[in-house]
């Protein structure tokens, strides 16, 4: 039997995991390998075993190397990734991680955003051959802090949330970033409140998930599953080795 393609999926916390993107790329014939970076393991400098870079989200900024030493690596490899036309999904972090390593600027929004936002496409979105084939988006959740700023040179911006922030980004030939996220159930979450209690807002958002979780994760997989098949119809140059 032929091997699955390999996905690398770099993770920044233990309560941001893969989640559905994991089993939603094995469904479209890729295999995941989740490099979880905040227990200390090194980040390549570049991709050698796998076809495509999945980056997740964390509660750690863009800009907060210095505590997260991993940061750094992790944005040379998005450049490195995106550079050599290789495909790429930044989620959240991922996707700020993402417009910063490419030339923009990230900024603490002026509220913290929890909500779930219709998707705001813009004419570039429509006609973006991931987010353009999506169909119906019956709403994206959003919970973040950051939003990006300044948009790095060559960037498109997709969509864009109601109160005007990035929403998505086309970052390269074959690479995008999401500030919504694509990936989650309602346990997850309930996950990123382990240390605190859930405000009354919050907890009408992650209600309203949890009911509405086969409706929304029908249009959210169809963004996983696209993804997906750019991986693997799209002809691509392979991985970049260091030489020898």
């Amino acid at each position: 039997m032929t091997p699955r393609p390999r996905v690398l999926v770099i993770q920044h916390e233990d309560d941001c995991p893969v989640a559905m993107i994991e089993p939603w790329l094995a469904e479209v014939g890729l295999a995941c390998d989740v490099l979880a970076a905040h227990e200390g393991r090194a980040v390549p400098a570049h991709l050698v075993d796998h076809v495509a870079l999945v980056v997740l989200g964390g509660r750690m900024g863009a800009g907060d190397d210095a505590d997260h030493r991993w940061l750094t690596p992790t944005k040379a490899l998005i450049t490195t990734v995106v550079s050599a036309g290789l495909p790429f999904l930044g989620v959240c972090l991922g996707h700020q991680l993402g417009a910063v390593a490419l030339g923009g600027q990230v900024r603490r929004h002026v509220r913290p955003t929890r909500a779930l936002h219709p998707l705001g496409l813009t004419d570039e979105g429509r006609a973006d051959e991931l987010l353009g084939g999506l169909g119906p988006v019956p709403a994206v959740l959003h919970w973040n802090d950051d939003v990006v700023t300044r948009t790095p040179p060559a960037s498109t911006v997709l969509a864009r949330s109601p109160d005007g922030a990035v929403q998505a980004l086309r970052l390269g030939p074959r690479a995008w970033g999401v500030q919504f996220h694509p990936e989650v159930t309602a346990r997850t979450v309930r996950g990123w409140a382990a240390d605190r209690v859930l405000t009354a807002q919050e907890e009408l958002i992650v209600d309203e998930l949890a009911r509405r979780t086969p409706e929304l994760h029908r249009s959210w997989a169809r963004l996983v599953h696209g993804f997906g098949r750019v991986v693997l119809e799209e002809p691509h140059p392979g991985p970049v080795r260091e030489p020898s």
